[in-house]
């Protein structure tokens, strides 16, 4: 049951190209942000359709796969962790994001 405590499912298409980042040593990371879409019909029974998009994250093999085979718009899912950080700015504002750290990737539709 643990591992239901922070697990995060989604199915989305890619917004832009990802960023990847190697680190010395190798180590690779892969950011990036999916569109997912919710249709619904509103009180006056016209479609609605909603997009929310995700900052995503991955590291290791999964970034490496990520680089080699995901592109802008292709349709992916992936399955991870939520996480929340802070930092400082240039100019010394404190911003957040939340991320979904990937743990794993699977590529849908066409090739």
């Amino acid at each position: 049951m643990s591992t239901l405590r922070n697990k995060v499912q989604l199915i989305g298409n890619l917004g832009n190209d990802p960023e990847i980042i190697t680190f010395e040593g190798g180590r690779k990371l892969a950011k990036f942000s999916i569109a997912t879409n919710e249709t619904y019909k509103n009180q006056k029974g016209e479609k609605v359709t909603d997009t929310q998009w995700h900052n995503i994250v991955a590291w290791g093999k999964t970034a490496e796969i990520i680089e080699n085979y995901v592109t802008k718009g292709k349709e992916i899912a992936i399955e991870g962790k939520l996480t929340s950080r802070s930092w400082e700015d240039k100019v010394g504002v404190k911003r957040y994001i939340t991320e979904v750290v990937c743990n794993e990737l699977v590529m849908l539709g066409n090739k």
